[in-house]
């Protein structure tokens, strides 16, 4: 007769840890969002230097769009959706995006 005791697994459970992908937050160029609003939500928000909060905002003018950060989803959004939430309140219609890296 058998017991538990007896009985023996040899098998070993592989663990895979993906990382979480990554999600870019986009701000799409508009014609009446002031630049030195689009700064300021750089700087502010997004952690930015003045220089590079200047540098993105002038790329975002003449190209149409930029990146502006580079997050896991859930803090993309919720980055995306404050500055969003803060342009509204500000009267601005600047769009702003996340995409998959």
């Amino acid at each position: 007769m058998s017991t538990l005791d007896d009985v023996k697994i040899d098998e070993k459970v592989k663990v895979k840890i993906k990382e979480p992908g990554l999600y870019k937050v986009i701000f799409l160029n508009d014609d009446k969002t002031p630049m030195d609003f689009v700064v300021s939500l750089l700087v502010e928000l997004f952690k930015h230097t003045r220089d590079t909060a200047e540098a993105l905002t002038m790329k975002i003018h003449e190209e149409g769009s930029g990146v502006v950060g580079l997050y896991i989803y859930e803090i993309a959004e919720q980055k995306a959706i404050e500055a969003t939430t803060l342009c509204r309140d500000s009267g601005f219609p600047l769009r702003i995006k996340i995409e998959e890296e």
